[in-house]
């Protein structure tokens, strides 16, 4: 009986695992696409202030983190909560209301999806703080990937 047991669940593990996704079912190619042109136009937005296209990027909720750790600056910064965040991008553009130069889009992440969850790091190259290393919580909300969560550490132009 037990044996049994064993080869039935074994059988049925494998049809279940052998089962193509469907075709609405997105591959994990689309899936790292989708959330890399999320992160570029949130980049972009931040970049040159435009303040509705970046918010229309994150999910607006009280779980939400944004951590900023500049090594050269020797400063640390953590917002806890959408409206915390929201707030402090909203102060940060009307102190500094000119654009800044973009980086160049990211084109090469680390993606780990969840379900509706992903987890992505990466390396970008900024023009004024120079390296960094990002850490992205991202949530697919109504078949849109958002930002929950960011992790930004700046090593600056003489660490690599």
């Amino acid at each position: 009986m037990i044996i049994g047991l064993i080869l039935f669940t074994g059988c049925r593990q494998g049809t279940e695992s052998s089962r193509a996704p469907s075709a609405s079912t997105p591959s994990a190619v689309q899936e790292e696409a989708a959330i890399l042109a999320t992160l570029n136009a949130e980049t972009a937005a931040a970049f040159s202030r435009d303040y509705d296209s970046w918010q229309a990027k994150w999910v607006h909720s009280p779980f939400v983190t944004k951590t900023y750790i500049d090594f050269p600056e020797n400063t640390f910064t953590e917002t806890r909560g959408w409206e915390e965040v929201d707030g402090f991008v909203r102060e940060f553009f009307l102190e500094h209301p000119d654009p800044e130069p973009a980086p160049q889009p990211l084109d090469e992440i680390a993606v780990r999806l969840y379900g509706n969850g992903a987890w992505v790091s990466y390396e970008a190259m900024d023009s004024i703080r120079g390296l960094k290393r990002e850490t992205r919580l991202m949530e697919k909300i109504d078949g849109q990937w958002k930002i929950a969560g960011m992790h930004t550490t700046i090593y600056g132009f003489d660490n690599k």
